[in-house]
Parts: C-alpha cells; sequence; structure tokens
C-alpha cells in the first residue's frame, strides 16, 4: 500500500527525492553499458532483493509456479525452486509472497 514517507518520519523534500533517484539511475546506466554491465546490475539488484529465500507465488497466464524464491538466472528471469526441486525460470508473471495466488500451482 502506499504511505507517506513523513508519516515514517523521514522528512525530505520532493525535489531531494527526485535528485536521489536521478542520480542512482545514471549510475545504473553507466554500469548497464548497452547490457554489457547486466551481470554487475543483477548482482547489485540481488544484494537488495527482497524476498530470497522465501515462499513464492508467480501466475502466469493459466498457470501458477509456487517455491522458493531462488534470484534470478544469467538472462534476468526470476528462478524458483518447486517442492520437488525443479529450478524453474520465468520470465514474466504476477509475483506473490507467502501463500497468496498458491492456487492451481505446477
Amino acid at each position: 500500500p502506499a504511505t507517506s514517507l513523513r508519516a515514517l518520519g523521514v522528512d525530505v523534500s520532493a525535489e531531494d527525492v527526485f535528485a536521489a533517484l536521478s542520480d542512482a539511475w545514471a549510475e545504473c546506466f553507466g554500469i548497464w553499458n548497452s547490457g554489457r554491465g547486466f551481470g554487475e546490475i543483477r548482482r547489485l539488484w540481488l544484494e537488495r532483493a527482497a524476498g530470497l529465500g522465501e515462499q513464492v507465488s508467480v501466475q502466469s497466464g493459466a498457470y501458477t509456479v509456487v517455491g522458493t524464491f531462488d534470484g534470478l538466472d544469467e538472462s534476468g528471469c526470476m528462478a524458483i525452486v518447486t517442492s520437488s526441486g525443479a529450478r524453474e525460470t520465468i520470465a514474466a508473471g504476477d509475483v506473490y509472497f507467502g501463500t497468496a495466488g498458491s492456487t492451481g500451482s505446477r
């Protein structure tokens, strides 16, 4: 859900937030280097990723994959280890942490 930074005790102006986002984007764009820096972007993303090692459900089309969030593969797809031990990669879908969305799993 949306919230107010001020309600969380963070007193920052919209200009300061935009400047921080702009600086971060510029740094990541430089690392990206037309895709040649994907490995570094992936590493940085994984350092900050929420839910690694936790239960996750991904709904994609008519099916749902349920398992443990195992990170991103080398092409940027989400990796999930299912209860059978299979490692599946998913390029797109609706992601739910915990048990939400776990009906109709494969």
